[in-house]
């Protein structure tokens, strides 16, 4: 993978720290564990879209189903051009187009407002379902996490996809294995994740999801697959690159105090634990 997009990873991380900091309220782990799958998405040579006409009939189509990680699809946007930087340090504050969930209408290149959880694949499904009404060949993204796939709605859509042999619908699963209060595996058991998913008809991919070559081959090999959806099990920590972060539940929407604010940004800008 090329060094620029290395480097995206390194400043979006960096985003994601800044804007739930200076706002005092924000979903830190689970924004962090979806990193490298955005870059490897939105910052290669995969993602048709267009900064200069965000609404372009036929786009590729993105929706982040597990909206509380709203500061990683905005520094994602704000990076690829969307919209300026300056809008980052508005996060959750009064006035501001970049609310704690995402709103469709106030955010530039964004596909779908997000929020209440189980709610995204049923969305991709309908673009999806019109993209092929209107003959355009768009591909449509969703990203979900693992403990959101504890909804029942996922699953509807999952047989959905399947059923209508939706082969431009991907789902990336964040697998980070850990949610609000506790680890899924305590809470309401998801797993086996790629076997759910392979039993209701979709073609699986389990990747790293922090490495970014393996995670461009795994897009590249979805669209190349007919006749059925994708769904990549992207394995990933829960606040990746922040070592008292990372695999903690009290991180899922916490937010950090001036000395781990800090060390956060050491350690993001380091590539590693300090110390």
């Amino acid at each position: 993978m090329k060094q620029e997009v290395k480097d995206i990873c390194v400043q979006i991380r960096k985003d994601i720290i800044n804007m739930v900091y200076d706002a005092g309220s924000g979903h830190p782990g689970g924004s962090l564990s979806g990193v490298e799958i955005m870059a490897a998405l939105y910052f290669t040579d995969l993602f048709r879209c267009d900064t200069m006409n965000p609404d372009w009939k036929e786009r590729d189509r993105f929706v982040l189903s597990k909206g509380h990680a709203s500061p990683l699809i905005y520094s994602v946007l704000c990076r690829k051009g969307f919209f300026r930087e300056e809008e980052l340090k508005t996060f959750r504050k009064m006035g501001t187009i970049l609310q704690g969930h995402p709103h469709r209408q106030q955010v530039p290149g964004l596909d779908s407002s997000g929020g209440s959880l189980g709610q995204g694949l049923s969305i991709a499904n309908g673009m999806a379902l019109g993209y092929r009404m209107q003959g355009i060949e768009g591909r449509c993204y969703c990203l979900l996490g693992d403990g959101e796939i504890q909804e029942g709605q996922v699953w509807e859509a999952a047989m959905t996809a399947a059923q209508q042999k939706l082969d431009h619908v991907c789902a990336i699963v964040d697998n980070n294995h850990v949610q609000l209060d506790g680890m899924t595996a305590d809470v309401c058991c998801v797993e086996p994740v790629a076997d759910k998913w392979r039993s209701f008809g979709w073609n699986v991919i389990t990747v790293d999801g922090h490495d970014l070559d393996a995670l461009y081959e795994a897009y590249r090999s979805a669209g190349e697959t007919k006749g059925r959806p994708t769904v990549l099990v992207a394995e990933t920590i829960k606040g990746k690159g922040v070592s008292f972060m990372e695999g903690q539940a009290g991180w899922h929407g916490a937010v950090p105090n001036e000395e781990q604010y800090k060390q956060a940004m050491t350690e993001i800008e380091g590539g590693g634990k300090v110390g």
